[in-house]
């Protein structure tokens, strides 16, 4: 087992990083708190919980219409969390930025005006199976609504996407392809690039579901070559209830809102109204001010630590939980089998003994992973099983917790097997 929480070329001072999250200075039932669920939520830095804290406390107050301090003073914290998001992902453009509550939102925006006015009888929405339902379920209604046929990109044993089969699905008639950067059971991590510039040569736009990527590397909008892209704040140590769609401009542009009321316009008259100018155009109602500022700060805090650094840390310790879990009698890991191919995201099966079962007993031992089929139901199926438990690394992750996991799978199955 591991000694260190380094390893050669792995910069990050994971010791001193975890002092910065407060709540992974809990012990739970008597053990320390050994969180591996990052994939569904990230713990908040302490700068995030003081950023939110302070905005209550200080320049709480509905941004963009107020002339007095404290409305000035929340639109610019607001505005600024805006570009430091555009920044974050190579936008080229603040305006490209819409805050929306997730990600799940963002892609329902996207699809609700991008695809109602887009999309005609006939045409072909191009999906993966290893999906989230967030990026599964609003094409199906879209589908529903304006006639449109959806088409799926296999996986192969390794759930690689089998690129041999774009030429077959990927035809005059495609109309948008939408896909994840990275795979929230698989780990799989996708050719968007590739995938992106052939969507194009047919005239397709491409949406990317990228929850499961902005916090975790780097990426930029302009490398992958994509028309929208979605991801939330709480998967990237911000708060819950504020996500980002980002969207081309002259896309954004073009697009009917998606929600009517306060904010979205320029003027209402009884009979008509005339929208405001992107992004404010797909902002009704008063925002998550406070969460969108925080969102910002945790931005800031990733930048201050390097996602390459992030992300050179993960892979380390992808690498050893791979090699030490291989040891486990009867569990089988799904998704690439090789670091290069996947982010550390570990969803598998123990042979006689139920996902929640594993999932219960590690939390006795104080640690926290994930069961069910994590919002992938069409995948599992795919898999042929109703569940798989999933642990999930990120900066904060040592390699002691790594060892406290696999030691933990021994005695599961030791138990279950007795």
């Amino acid at each position: 087992m591991h000694g260190s929480i380094t390893e050669p070329g792995v910069t990050l001072d994971v010791a001193a990083l975890r002092q910065e999250f407060p709540i992974l200075q809990r012990a739970i039932r008597g053990k320390p708190l050994a969180f591996l669920d990052s994939a569904a939520s990230a713990q908040k830095p302490r700068s995030v919980l003081e950023c939110l804290d302070d905005y209550y406390r200080r320049f709480n107050a509905n941004v963009h219409r107020g002339v007095y301090t404290l409305s000035e003073e929340a639109t610019f914290a607001y505005e600024r969390a805006r570009g430091k998001a555009a920044r974050l992902i190579g936008a080229g453009s603040a305006r490209e930025v819409v805050f929306t509550r997730n990600s799940t939102e963002a892609i329902n925006l996207a699809a609700y005006s991008w695809g109602g006015a887009n999309v005609r009888p006939g045409e072909r929405i191009l999906l993966t199976v290893m999906e989230h339902h967030s990026n599964l379920v609003p094409w199906q209604m879209l589908a529903q609504r304006n006639g449109a046929h959806l088409d799926y990109l296999p996986i192969d044993g390794q759930g690689r996407l089998v690129l041999d089969d774009l030429d077959r699905l990927l035809t005059e008639r495609t109309r948008l392809v939408a896909l994840s950067h990275q795979s929230n059971v698989l780990g799989t991590i996708n050719p968007v690039r590739t995938i992106a510039d052939r969507a194009h040569a047919v005239g397709a736009r491409v949406l990317v579901d990228a929850a499961q990527s902005v916090p975790h590397m780097p990426v930029d909008v302009r490398d992958l070559g994509v028309d929208f892209l979605a991801f939330s704040g709480h998967k990237l140590c911000g708060p819950t209830g504020v996500g980002v769609l980002w969207g081309r401009y002259e896309l954004l542009d073009a697009m009917p809102p998606f929600l009517g009321g306060g904010s979205m316009i320029k003027l209402v008259e009884l009979e008509q109204s005339t929208y405001a100018d992107v992004p404010a155009r797909f902002e009704a109602g008063t925002p998550a001010i406070g969460e969108a500022i925080a969102l910002g700060a945790a931005i800031d805090f990733l930048q201050s630590v390097g996602l390459e650094a992030i992300q050179q840390h993960e892979q380390a310790l992808l690498a050893y939980a791979l090699a030490q879990l291989a040891e486990v009698t009867g569990l089988r890991l799904y998704g690439p089998t090789t670091p290069d191919e996947r982010g550390a995201v570990l969803a598998f099966t123990l042979a006689g003994v139920h996902p929640h079962d594993i999932a219960a007993l590690l939390d006795t031992e104080g640690i926290a992973v994930r069961a069910g089929h994590h919002c992938t139901q069409p995948l599992h199926r795919l898999l042929d099983v109703p569940a798989t438990t999933r642990a999930s690394f990120y900066l904060y992750n040592t390699f002691e917790e790594a060892d406290r996991l696999v030691g933990a799978l021994q005695r599961t199955r030791i138990l279950f097997s007795s």
